[in-house]
């Protein structure tokens, strides 16, 4: 099973940090189900700004990690990496 590591951005312009296994149905919740997120609760509507996949959840859950810890300047970086964005 493949996970994946995404990037959000609340409407009060804050970023988000998590991991789904279905980003879709997981961005629907973020937006529209009590299943989402307490802080994106109170930020909504979010919208998808970057994913990642990994092979397995660990490895998901230390990226995630690794990115929650990067300021906010370096997230917007890793989020415009041409190589990383989604369909690339």
């Amino acid at each position: 099973m493949s996970y994946f590591v995404y990037i959000l951005e609340c409407c009060d312009g804050s970023l988000y940090t998590g991991i789904t296994t279905d980003v879709t149905k997981r961005l629907d919740e973020h937006n529209s189900s009590d299943k989402g997120a307490k802080y994106t609760k109170a930020r909504r509507p979010v919208k998808l700004l970057y994913e990642e996949s990994s092979s397995d959840r660990s490895s998901a859950s230390k990226r995630e990690y690794a990115i929650k810890k990067l300021t906010r300047i370096k997230k917007l970086q890793l989020i415009n990496e041409p190589s990383k964005k989604e369909g690339h």
